[in-house]
């Protein structure tokens, strides 16, 4: 190991160190909460010599308290644009995080975390790209996991945030082949460090485990780095790890090709260092190596050694298109001054393709994403619940023990002589041998009855005191009220308990909305190729689209290229009424019995109300929805043909109206004069105009 890479090891050991003890306070009591969770027995004594510490039954007020604050609802996303022209921006997005919650385990993953933020008073997220998740065109996924608290080492005095820490350590027990494959490094033989962040206290030591220690800080211009270890071997180490990092050859600066071929040198006659046997891996000088003893040679100038290196654009050679037909331009002809002359003893001009550069985006965001459950000043996690009631809890176990011990310990007793004698046997009626008949006097039975009735009356008042202190009603959890005299009061008395807990549901958002930002900005920053994301429209058909990061890039005033990423990030308030499905059954068929989708009657606003119960997933809806749209085709179809026979009748009638006018015309026109008619036809004369007079 390099005096450098030794150095930055010790640097971070010891900042481990002094975290882990100004944090290992809280650390101590995780444990503890943890054993409450799962029924511990312990009693915490009132005074030192009481010999009673552990009780035979446990009422576990903890589990109970906490499971029935436990949400199965995963927040929704929510993206609100700042500008109008980026509306269509912020529904893609919504789209592909809602594509990436059905995609990863998160309904795994919420079930552990509604656990463990009351357990403990937080939980975090942790968000990564795993580029070895390559799909036939894509290469690269998101990769969302959770965090236990143990598993977190804040930096200390900072509990304002993540985002405000210099650094933060996290503790990820991993197996010793994973390391291999991921960092090349052999840990065969190292010791797992730390087994209990594993899981419980007492959690024994794995021979395949080791644990990987990660570091994420602040660099100087305000990226993210980090480092990593185990025990004393220093396994990554970037200062700038969000960056996107290309391999160049050492000697032209060109960059890899990926069709480079592998050609054997005469230095490489064997396993480079750093190969595994199959080839794969890089030496630790940088050589990329393709095939056992072979190495990649650059095409442009021969050269066989390639260096990473941190890159800051993106050279476009090929336009790129994107969603709204416009296209990112590629390289463009240009005319550079060489350095030899022309004829005239001028400087002579080449022509280059200039490729168009694009910056390529960072996060620049930790990528842990912590949820509390409730806020308290000066503390890195939230108040646990379990912490508010574990007076409560020692107080139930006591009382617990007491009244069992009282019950034991009453029962029937009888009194005898000291040489008297019974027979035992399955006979009812029982034999006693007394030695004189005076002995008989001394024959008596007592019935100890143990009084219960105060210990369980103050059992009652704990599990009270408990509830209210948590703020759980009986609506709340599903049992008989007696406060609530109706199904509206039930409602109030519930609605009343989730107002207490309001804080809470508020809190899980708000870890949700950071988790959405941060899930979006790893895609654009690592999604190379368009992803396919798919959504319903109103009619329920699936629309089928892509999420392409170049759809994010504009050019400002100067021409330069910069990235839209200034959407605001929120949670869907009406999520956790369209997971219920029987209310939202139940409030579609109210909205068609109103009249909300149209006349209840027609076959348009029946489709409407089966595309929305298919959408619920209602059993057989879809095939309902498929028999109306055939009966509404077959309707529309003989509606057609009906409209086509009356404008052909109606074709038909001007037809024949035409020829009857026709008919009427000719034979006006050939109907002779007759005497009346020339009578009319004649023109009057007047006397004196030809005819004789009287």
């Amino acid at each position: 190991m390099k005096k450098r890479d030794k150095d930055r090891l010790r640097l971070w050991q010891d900042r481990l160190r002094r975290a882990n003890a100004a944090y290992e306070p809280e650390l101590s009591k995780m444990d503890g909460r943890e054993e409450l969770y799962q029924g511990c027995n312990r009693i915490r004594p009132i005074v030192c010599t009481a010999r009673k510490r552990e009780t035979p039954h446990v009422r576990n007020l903890c589990a109970e308290l906490v499971e029935s604050q436990v949400d199965s609802n995963i927040p929704q996303p929510k993206v609100t644009p700042r500008r109008r022209e980026d509306e269509w921006r912020a529904k893609l997005i919504e789209d592909m995080l809602r594509n990436e919650l059905d995609r990863l385990p998160f309904e795994a993953m919420n079930d552990i975390m509604e656990r463990t933020i009351p357990i403990q008073g937080g939980g975090a997220f942790l968000v990564e790209w795993d580029n070895s998740k390559a799909g036939s065109a894509t290469v690269g996924e998101l990769a969302v996991s959770t965090l236990h608290p143990k598993q977190i080492i804040p930096q200390d005095g900072v509990y304002t945030g993540v985002e405000d820490m210099d650094y933060i350590i996290l503790k990820i027990p991993q197996t010793k082949g994973y390391i291999k494959r991921t960092y090349g490094v052999d840990v065969s033989e190292e010791a797992e460090e730390e087994p209990d962040v594993k899981g419980g206290s007492g959690e024994g030591t794995a021979d395949d485990m080791v644990t990987q220690y990660v570091a994420y800080y602040r660099n100087p211009d305000g990226g993210i780095g980090l480092f990593s270890w185990v025990n004393d071997t220093a396994l990554e180490d970037l200062e700038d790890y969000q960056a996107r990092r290309l391999r160049r050859c050492a000697r032209c600066g060109a960059v890899e090709p990926l069709e480079a071929e592998p050609v054997e040198t005469p230095a490489d006659k064997g396993l480079l260092p750093g190969m595994t046997p199959d080839g794969a891996g890089a030496g630790p000088d940088g050589t990329s190596t393709g095939l056992r003893g072979k190495r990649r040679v650059c095409p442009y100038c021969g050269g066989d050694k390639w260096e990473e290196a941190k890159e800051e654009y993106e050279e476009v050679y090929v336009p790129i298109p994107r969603s709204d037909g416009t296209e990112i331009p590629g390289a463009r002809p240009v005319e550079v001054v060489t350095d030899t002359v022309d004829e005239l003893g001028l400087p002579a001009v080449a022509v280059v393709q200039e490729p168009t550069r694009i910056p390529f985006y960072k996060p620049d965001i930790y990528p842990v994403i912590l949820q509390k459950n409730v806020s308290v000043y000066g503390r890195f996690l939230g108040d646990s619940d379990l912490d508010k009631i574990s007076d409560q809890q020692n107080t139930t176990n006591r009382i617990e023990a007491k009244i069992i011990d009282k019950l034991t310990k009453s029962g029937s007793y009888i009194s005898l002589p000291n040489d008297a004698k019974i027979r035992y046997d399955e006979e009812d009626m029982k034999k006693i041998y007394l030695s004189s008949p005076a002995d008989k006097s001394y024959l008596d039975v007592y019935d100890l009855q143990g009084d219960i009735e105060q210990d369980m009356a103050y059992l009652s008042q704990v599990y009270e005191e408990a509830r209210q202190v948590i703020g759980i009603t009986d609506s709340f959890q599903g049992r008989k009220d007696s406060t609530a005299t109706s199904g509206t009061a039930k409602e109030f008395s519930a609605a009343q308990a989730a107002g207490r807990l309001e804080s809470k549901r508020v809190m899980k958002n708000a870890a949700y909305a950071a988790l959405f930002e941060a899930m979006f900005k790893f895609k654009l920053a690592y999604a190379d190729e368009p992803r396919p994301v798919v959504s319903h429209d109103i009619e329920g058909r699936a629309e089928y689209r892509q999420f392409n990061r170049y759809d994010f890039l504009e050019q400002d005033e100067t021409g330069e290229w910069r990235w839209i990423d200034d959407f605001l990030f929120s949670c869907d308030t009406s999520a956790p009424l369209a997971n219920n499905r029987e209310a939202m059954w139940q409030e579609t068929r109210m909205n068609l019995q109103t009249g909300a989708f149209g006349d209840p009657t027609n076959l348009k606003t029946l489709i409407l109300f089966w595309t929305k119960m298919e959408l619920l997933h209602y059993p057989g809806a879809g095939d309902t929805k498929t028999y109306l749209e055939q009966e509404y085709q077959q309707q529309q179809a003989m509606m057609q043909q009906q409209m086509a026979m009356q404008q052909q009748q109606m074709q038909m009638q001007a037809v024949q109206d035409t020829v009857s006018r026709a008919r009427e015309e000719a034979a006006r026109d050939a109907q002779p004069i007759g005497p009346r008619a020339a009578t009319r036809a004649a023109p009057t004369m007047s006397v004196g105009q030809g005819q004789p007079g009287p």
